[in-house]
């Protein structure tokens, strides 16, 4: 398979689980989310209070990028802002009630992504794409 086609391949796979998880999303009730989106509100699962910064890293984004989706999410209600009182220049990120509602139906969507993704896939298989994805995360 030529380098192209692989990126190319690449490339539809994540188009497809990306629409899979907003069509999942809509079935749940949850509109004017994208993937994006779910990835600050999944980091923000694991810590309760992040900076811009920490969540522009932690899911390797620009800092005006993430900016731009906390903002709507501050408009849905999922998120809140808060300045740091010692130092104005840092904003802090963190999940409103609604937001944490949320936790049960992105776990059950994580689920049906996997059960999808592995389907027809044996364990070895599994293992394996596991192993090679690994060692390319590591070449980059």
């Amino acid at each position: 398979m030529k380098t192209r086609d692989v990126i190319s391949l690449i490339s539809r796979i994540r188009q497809k689980v990306n629409g899979f998880i907003v069509s999942e999303l809509s079935h749940s009730g949850i509109d004017g989310i994208v993937v994006s989106h779910g990835d600050i509100i999944y980091a923000l699962f694991q810590n309760q209070k992040m900076t811009m910064a920490e969540i522009a890293d932690k899911i390797s984004k620009d800092k005006s990028t993430v900016t731009a989706l906390i903002n709507k999410l501050v408009r849905l209600g999922y998120v809140t802002k808060e300045r740091d009182t010692g130092d104005s220049r840092v904003v802090y990120v963190t999940l409103t009630s609604n937001g944490y509602e949320l936790k049960p139906i992105f776990e059950a969507i994580s689920h049906k992504v996997l059960e999808v993704f592995y389907l027809n896939i044996s364990q070895e298989e599994k293992e394996e794409l596991i192993r090679i994805l690994s060692k390319i995360d590591q070449n980059l």
